[in-house]
């Protein structure tokens, strides 16, 4: 499992990731000791697990899993019991008290082999490119799309909707599982429930509200953050 530990001070982050070092199931991919450090490292790195602190230097973890569009499982670390009702909220895993006991450390890293266990198992799925082409069941059709001529993956409960040409249909996966294939310079998630295909943008302008309306060459359009909408700025920029 790739884990980040976001923890402000040093000394329960450096014991922390000595103790995770000893489980051999655990990869520790990048540390953080703030929300707004953790937040960009979290989005590059893709960990299957954090290990969260909760008060943090004018910050709390909550405001850090707001911003996330995709939750991987949590372990928060805390010294503050109060927080636990709410933890669970989120994909919460395990709520561990400080000072955290290499015992305790170790019944919570048993429960996440337990849920991801299966998960973890299966051989990680070669990554599509340009010439893939999805094979997609819908019902009683068959579809053999090319990947370029896909517009967006829509999040819908436990299954994603897929937009191709004027057509769209149903793939039983999550949104997180199909963009772990998706190539990047190709794809770009741009909220927690679309993933859009770049070649496929035909405008992006400023919403009513607060954010963007984002359009695509089918014309279905989408309602963006204006986070997500610098993001796609700036990966569309030269």
């Amino acid at each position: 499992m790739r884990v980040v530990v976001v923890e402000d001070s040093r000394l329960a982050r450096s014991g922390l990731v000595r103790m995770l070092a000893a489980h051999p199931g655990i990869e520790v991919v990048g540390e953080a000791d703030h929300p707004d450090s953790a937040l960009p490292l979290i989005r590059a790195t893709r960990p299957d697990v954090l290990f969260l602190d909760i008060q943090m230097a004018g910050a709390d973890a909550f405001d850090l899993l707001a911003q996330l569009d995709a939750h991987p499982r949590i372990v928060f670390t805390t010294a503050h019991a109060e927080y636990a009702v709410r933890s669970f909220e989120f994909d919460t895993v395990d709520y561990l008290l400080k000072p955290v006991s290499q015992e305790r450390l170790a019944q919570a890293i048993r429960k996440l082999e337990a849920r991801d266990g299966p998960r973890l198992a299966e051989a990680p799925r070669a990554p599509l490119d340009d010439k893939s082409r999805i094979f997609i069941k819908d019902g009683e059709r068959c579809h053999m799309v090319p990947l370029a001529e896909i517009r967006c993956f829509e999040s819908c409960r436990n299954h994603v909707q897929v937009y191709f040409g004027q057509q769209h249909a149903y793939v039983k996966k999550s949104l997180n599982s199909v963009e772990e294939r998706l190539p990047r310079h190709m794809f770009l998630r741009v909220s927690r429930q679309h993933i859009v295909n770049l070649g496929a943008i035909a405008a992006i302008e400023e919403a009513m509200g607060a954010g963007y309306l984002l359009t695509l060459d089918n014309g279905k359009k989408l309602e963006i953050s204006r986070r997500h909408a610098a993001e796609l700025k700036e990966t569309l920029s030269l």
